[in-house]
């Protein structure tokens, strides 16, 4: 008669257990590169860009006051241009990362810029770009 398959699992666990290897790759062993930050970076600023955008028209059709209403209120705390600098950045700079980002992405999809010095240069650029225009949306 065959073992069962409690047996098989025992076995299976034993054998990797004295093995002593990761039961699976993880994420936290890989050495991390500028175009694999890019990535997650994307994904998430899209996630955030999704959120932001449908909060704010949850906010927009249940909230009782108009926009200038609670632009008012903003304005009334008084608070110091440094801070209201930083939160206009805050708020700009996913748009401008997820959007120059995107740009890039669209160049891959001409089949442009995929050897790995282009990579990397086409990320550093997006950097750039994303801080610069943040920099100026903010300023506005």
């Amino acid at each position: 008669m065959g073992t069962t398959a409690k047996e098989e699992m025992a076995r299976f666990w034993e054998k990797n257990t004295k093995s002593n290897r990761p039961l699976s790759p993880h994420v936290t062993i890989y050495k991390w590169s500028l175009p694999m930050a890019m990535s997650i970076t994307h994904r998430g600023t899209g996630v955030a860009l999704s959120l932001g955008v449908s909060l704010f028209g949850l906010a927009a059709l249940l909230l009782p006051e108009q926009f200038p209403h609670y632009l008012a209120m903003v304005k009334s705390l008084s608070l110091g241009p440094a801070l209201i600098y930083s939160a206009k950045f805050a708020l700009a700079f996913p748009f401008t990362y997820h959007t120059w980002n995107g740009v890039r992405h669209l160049a891959w999809d001409l089949g442009k810029g995929f050897k790995i010095p282009q990579v990397n240069q086409s990320g550093v650029l997006v950097l750039v770009l994303t801080l610069l225009s943040s920099a100026g949306l903010a300023a506005m």
